[in-house]
């Protein structure tokens, strides 16, 4: 008798599993579907039209094969290292100091985040004209009166994707900032009174016991740098297009030119499954992380 009245687990909230339903059934359909579709076509002969003529992996020989391929790779690991620890650094410290519970905070912490409003495409612009030798600070030093100055990343191919990192960091630190601040926020008062009372200096309180405190912030951070580090494009596009010469290539930009340009979408697709590769060894350990530790009661 218990056991009949007990409700049927599939049922329960079933107005939200059916509200639930188109969102689920486009992700299948589009997402899932899609991907798989990109996935067998990278396997495939296709060129400016999809064509499941198989020919193996000679798609990804002639990838890897590719002297703009590889450059691409060199220099999104270049910038996703680089992007990744001054990013969390960075935001890291603006968010120390803003939870000093300093004067003008909320200006200074909307000031921070305005450019994370910004798109990629209007952030490349400015820092184009702002690291353009004729234009930006290279021009505005030597007015001053220093004109063996030279600062022009932008068009210095050993350099240059540094140049794009300025404009990145500069987007993206915001974010973490306020990712930081409410982590730090989140930590009991009592833990910083316990340590001045220690008379634990203050840059031991954060590295050995807050920072540890802090580990599901700079999961999620880490997850949202990465993510955008994997797809970076507008960025690049904007600010050099590659250039100088292939210079400033990145793997998303490569898919782009494959696909459109050089209407190679067997190319773009065999790009396009490396890419997701490496998205799956991002959200792979992290789903592990967000979700197996808390089944086992970690």
């Amino acid at each position: 008798m218990a056991q009949s009245m007990r409700p049927n687990t599939l049922l329960r909230n079933l107005n939200a599993k059916i509200a639930a339903m188109p969102m689920i059934i486009t992700v299948l359909v589009i997402f899932v579907g899609c991907t798989i579709w990109t996935v067998v076509h990278s396997f495939t002969k296709s060129r400016m039209l999809p064509k499941l003529e198989f020919i193996g992996f000679d798609q990804y020989e002639r990838l890897w094969g590719t002297s703009r391929w590889l450059i691409s790779i060199e220099n999104l690991f270049i910038y996703g290292i680089c992007s990744l620890v001054l990013s969390l650094v960075i935001g890291f410290v603006l968010a120390a100091l803003l939870d000093q519970k300093i004067r003008f905070e909320n200006t200074l912490r909307s000031i921070i985040l305005f450019p994370f409003a910004l798109s990629f495409v209007v952030t490349g612009l400015i820092w184009q004209w702002i690291l353009n030798p004729d234009l930006g600070i290279q021009s505005v030093v030597r007015d001053l009166g220093w004109t063996s100055f030279a600062f022009d990343p932008l068009y210095n191919p050993d350099i240059v994707i540094y140049g794009v990192l300025i404009a990145g960091i500069w987007q993206g630190s915001g974010l973490i900032m306020v990712l930081m601040l409410a982590g730090l926020r989140g930590i009991d008062e009592d833990i910083w009174n316990a340590s001045r009372i220690d008379g634990i200096p203050k840059w031991k309180t954060y590295l050995f016991i807050v920072i540890p405190m802090m580990k599901p912030v700079f999961v999620t951070a880490i997850v949202l740098i990465t993510s955008g580090i994997v797809k970076v494009y507008d960025l690049i596009v904007a600010q050099t297009n590659g250039g100088p010469g292939i210079a400033s290539e990145v793997p998303a930009k490569y898919v782009m030119d494959s696909m459109f340009l050089k209407q190679n979408l067997g190319q773009g697709f065999a790009a396009s499954t490396m890419m997701l590769l490496c998205v799956l060894i991002i959200l792979i350990p992290y789903a592990y992380l967000e979700f197996g530790g808390k089944r086992n009661g970690k």
